[in-house]
Formats: C-alpha cells, structure tokens, sequence
C-alpha cells in the first residue's frame, strides 16, 4: 500500500494542458451566452440573422465547401472553378423574357423539371418547403419547367402537387437543358451572387432535409465578394 506523499502525481505539462482545456471551456460557454444573446445582445443577434442565414440546429452557419456533401446531399458535386451559370433566355409567369442575370446579388438554387418527370414529382415539394423557409431577397428557388406543354400545363402541375409558392417559368425551347449540361432531369444547380456555379446535384433529393439546409445557409452566408 502507498502513501498518499508516494501516490503519482501530474506532471506540470498534464496541468497546464487541464488548464488550457479548462479555459477553452470557459470561453466557449460565453459565446454560448453571447449568440442567446440578452437584452442588446438578442437584438445584435436578430440584426445579423436578418442579413445572413437562420441556423439549422446548433446555432452555427457551416463553410461552403465539399464537406457538406454528405447525408441527402452526398451527391451534389461542388465546382471549384465556380463557370458562369449560363442558361438561356426562358419565360416568367407574365410571358416576360429573362435569364439567370435577374438574380445577380442574390443565391438561386436552379432546378430543371417537367411535368412528366416521376421524380420531379417527388422532389418538388421539398423545394416548396425550401423556398418557404429561406425565399426572399437573399435566396429563392428558381424552379424552371422544361416541358414542351409549356406554361400552363407547367402551373397546372405546380397546383396539383402543392407546390405553387414556387415562382413558375418556363423553357420550352429546352434550351437550358443543353447549356447547364443536363443528361437527365431533376437537375439542380446552386448559383452564387455573382451568377457563378457553387455545384449541382443530378437526380431528385430532400431539399427540405437538414444537409440541405446546411448547404443552403452556407450559401447565403457567404461573403459576396468570394
């Protein structure tokens, strides 16, 4: 049996590790505080929010980069050399002609669907929920129908399927299709604030999961000069 005065003892490098974790610590349950934030601080708090992203669970706002394709969103394929988002002139809701310039200063996540398409189907409600969580002036679903029944069979299928919070427009001309490279459809692309290609996903996902809403998030926050 040991003495206590025989026992080990730390060594002075272990305590000065316990005290750097200690004081880690300690620092990251004052930003804990400062993002709850209480009286001016919850207001700082909401200023910022309005300006960048909500967050999804934990309070924080992921980097955009390929880490965040995972989960439902395994299959987006960042591009790092961001090529400009080309797609052609297509139509709005009122007849009027425009292209992706229309978006410029603003996040667009660009999904290409027909009515004939089963998985566009089920996709589209997922896009609902995104553009009604995140739509305004900083993001908004640009769901762009490729179907050569045009326009009103297009808003037609919007309504059916409960997804008419969904801006329509329209490309009957399919023109989009060759000029974002789609070999198949749903295709979705995400464009940044400067119209430029962050990546793509082929194929339907669940926009409205909370891999998605990490990357979209990302997408907002992002400085607008990057």
């Amino acid at each position: 049996m040991t003495s206590d005065s025989q026992k080990p003892q730390p060594s002075s490098s272990r305590n000065k590790m316990l005290g750097i974790v200690a004081a880690g610590l300690g620092v990251a349950v004052v930003g804990v505080y400062a993002m709850l934030g209480s009286n001016g601080n919850e207001e700082v708090a909401q200023s910022v929010a309005a300006v960048t992203a909500p967050a999804v669970s934990d309070g924080t706002v992921a980097k955009l980069d390929k880490s965040l394709s995972s989960g439902a969103m395994a299959a987006f394929v960042f591009k790092q050399d961001r090529p400009e988002v080309v797609t052609g002139d297509f139509k709005n809701a009122a007849g009027e002609t425009i292209d992706m310039s229309n978006w410029k200063g603003r996040v667009a996540l660009v999904n290409l669907w027909a009515t004939w398409c089963g998985p566009c189907r089920a996709e589209m409600p997922h896009l609902a929920k995104l553009q009604e969580l995140y739509g305004g002036e900083q993001f908004e679903v640009v769901a762009l129908s490729v179907d050569l029944k045009g326009a009103d069979a297009s808003a037609a299928f919007l309504k059916e399927i409960k997804a008419d919070n969904l801006a329509l427009y329209v490309d009957k001309t399919t023109k989009a299709m060759k000029k974002l490279g789609a070999y198949g459809l749903p295709l979705t692309v995400l464009v940044d604030r400067q119209g430029r290609e962050i990546g793509r996903l082929l194929g339907p996902a669940d926009w409205a999961g909370k891999e998605a809403k990490r990357l979209i998030e990302a997408a907002i926050a992002e400085n607008p000069q990057s």
